[in-house]
């Protein structure tokens, strides 16, 4: 915070209603006036300035920093991951690899159950956090089409299933962007990381059960009851270590995979006493049965990427770049002149780490995949490179004006005075603080907007009603995974990946029902949280 007051009206009722502008303005552009994301952003960015250098009176160099400051944020690290995430799914599509990867899954069992729990859950989970920004979705919905599922219920099953995973999409981004928001010291990705396990852990759990009671009912749960207790107790075991112990990044890297790898192991030896298919599902498709030397290959990308990040996410390696580091002379810190305030007494400042970024590892995941193929060469990935950008530029800016609006908001004291005014709640606000994180998703589409919009808010009340400011972000972030089931980004998403375009209201009708639960549940678990912590 750069200004000298929060209170410019010194009423902290019309001074938080002020500050609330800029959210419900973007909030009304979205939904009211219908607006695409990159023109609610800008018509909210102009807005925030305007409020921030005249009422809340930010000296106009530090909002001039404040914005470069985000842009810079939006672009490293979130688009440097976003893109090179992207664009390792692009290779490898091109180098055959996921074909085969596709094959091996759906060869494990003939049974939908077995089927929807290792492509619609467990592979599901594994894109979100390799790719994100949609591929899970669009890609285990249509392979769900393609084994005899209806579209549109495949589409609504991927989407459930994607509540599971969507806190950590795209190498933990929506926590780790929680660490450029200078929030207080006890408010780091790491320990939203450790917070958020608390809750995700027990719908990681449900979820498998869910998705077979949907196609199944309670039958299908009896009948595939191992199987789904591998996969779910895998994952949910595996993530709730990671992001206590390691961190978000590889929390829907590695669990996912085990779960996989553990269903199939189990699948090979057991199968359903009954084959269960859908109606009118067809006849089972022939699929093609890959040597071990061929799957080895085909999965060598993604080995190869959780090797990687794993050793980008250590803190050993992450102390190599800090101040008195090994390699902290290839970190550039530049600040940006004339940005110094006597009341924050410093001066905003941008790290330049490029050797350290997660983006850089899976670049290197990208030369080694190219390297290893004779079907895509430096030109091929070029092209792919040149396709990704025109595909993800305008996300990406669109990404980065939200970055600014919430630095604007932080710098200017919008989040804390609007944190103040919702602080009035008083102990009650921590059974509403998912509904903030479900609204910023069902509006944004993406977690890591939501986070990077709402988490200073949550911080803030935190701070002014005495309760942990690492629950509330997390119950942020977890409610905004619930709604991540009916944003219109998903929804949209969804329904062209499966040539279902033109049927989103009847997709967001199949999927409403089961977002509604997911959040009253974490709003009432949050609640509670609240009263065993403290």
């Amino acid at each position: 915070m750069f200004v000298e007051s929060i209170n410019p009206f010194n009423n902290v009722l019309l001074s938080s209603i002020v500050a609330a502008i800029p959210i419900i303005l973007f909030l009304l552009c979205l939904t009211i006036f219908k607006m695409k994301g990159i023109y609610a952003s800008i018509t909210t960015l102009v807005v925030t300035l305007i409020l921030a250098i005249t009422i809340f009176k930010l000296p106009m160099n530090i909002a001039t920093g404040a914005s470069i400051e985000g842009f810079f944020q939006g672009i490293i690290p979130i688009g440097y991951i976003v893109i090179m995430a992207v664009l390792l799914y692009k290779v490898t599509n091109e180098t055959g690899q996921f074909d085969k990867i596709q094959d091996s899954i759906a060869s494990v069992s003939q049974d939908h159950r077995i089927q929807l729990l290792l492509i619609g859950f467990a592979f599901n989970g594994f894109l979100e956090g390799a790719a994100g920004f949609g591929v899970p979705i669009a890609i285990c919905a249509l392979l769900l089409t393609q084994l005899g599922f209806k579209p549109l219920e495949a589409a609504m099953l991927c989407l459930i299933a994607n509540a599971s995973a969507g806190a950590f999409g795209a190498i933990g981004l929506p926590v780790t962007v929680i660490d450029t928001l200078g929030l207080p010291s006890d408010v780091t990705g790491f320990a939203v990381s450790q917070m958020s396990a608390l809750t995700l852990s027990i719908m990681n759990m449900f979820i498998p059960f869910l998705l077979v009671w949907i196609i199944d009912g309670f039958k299908g749960i009896k009948e595939t009851l191992p199987a789904i207790l591998i996969v779910g107790g895998t994952f949910t075991i595996l993530q709730a270590l990671i992001t206590v112990f390691i961190g978000p990044e590889l929390a829907d890297i590695i669990p996912p995979l085990v779960s996989m790898l553990a269903l199939a192991l189990y699948s090979k030896k057991h199968q359903p006493k009954n084959i269960f298919r859908l109606k009118d599902s067809g006849e089972p498709k022939s699929i093609v049965k890959h040597n071990f030397k061929t799957l080895i290959y085909a999965w060598s990308p993604f080995v190869i990427l959780t090797a990687l990040v794993m050793i980008w996410s250590a803190p050993q390696f992450k102390a190599l770049f800090s101040p008195n580091g090994a390699l902290s002379a290839l970190v550039f810190n530049i600040q940006l002149p004339g940005t110094y305030s006597d009341i924050a007494d410093k001066a905003i400042t941008l790290p330049l780490n490029i050797i350290g970024q997660t983006g850089t590892a899976i670049l290197l995941v990208i030369l080694i995949t190219i390297l290893m193929s004779k079907q895509v060469n430096m030109l091929d990935a070029t092209r792919l490179l040149k396709l990704t950008f025109k595909e993800l530029w305008l996300p990406i800016i669109t990404i980065c004006i939200i970055l600014i609006i919430s630095k604007l908001m932080t710098y200017a004291g919008l989040s804390n005075a609007l944190g103040e005014g919702i602080a009035k709640a008083g102990s009650i606000f921590p059974l509403l603080s998912p509904i903030l994180g479900w609204i910023g998703v069902f509006l944004t589409g993406s977690v890591t907007n939501n986070n990077t919009l709402f988490a200073p808010i949550q911080s803030a009340v935190a701070n002014n009603i005495g309760t942990s400011g690492a629950l509330l972000v997390s119950a942020n972030t977890v409610g905004g995974v619930a709604a991540k089931l009916i944003s219109p980004q998903s929804i949209a998403i969804a329904t062209a990946s499966v040539q279902q375009v033109g049927k989103e209201s009847e997709l967001l009708k199949m999927t409403l029902r089961y977002s509604f639960a997911f959040i009253i549940f974490i709003c009432l678990w949050t609640f509670m949280l609240n009263f065993i912590i403290h």
